[in-house]
């Protein structure tokens, strides 16, 4: 396998992985988004969705793993050329 088909394909594993990471992460944070809801709603807020917890740790949490989703699909889709990007210089 030649350096340039290698680091398209360990490229492509990052992606993967980045991809694999942020799915749980979104699930998570809905998770923790509900049972914020839930906690407010039995303390007697009815806008228990607007209380500090959702909005201080569920929407940090929820765009850190929107941006490493976004990240692992970029690198899947554009590894070939972030290789040969890095790979400008180096003959076949």
């Amino acid at each position: 396998m030649k350096p340039k088909q290698l680091a398209n394909l360990l490229t492509r594993i990052l992606g993967l992985s980045f991809c694999a990471h942020g799915v749980p992460a979104v699930i998570a944070a809905i998770i923790a988004g509900i049972i914020s809801l839930i906690h407010a709603m039995q303390d007697g807020n009815p806008t228990g969705a607007h209380s500090q917890y959702w909005w201080g740790y569920s929407m940090t949490y929820w765009i850190t793993s929107v941006i490493e989703f976004a990240t692992g699909i970029y690198l899947i889709v554009r590894s070939r050329w972030l290789v040969e990007k890095l790979f400008k210089d180096e003959a076949e």
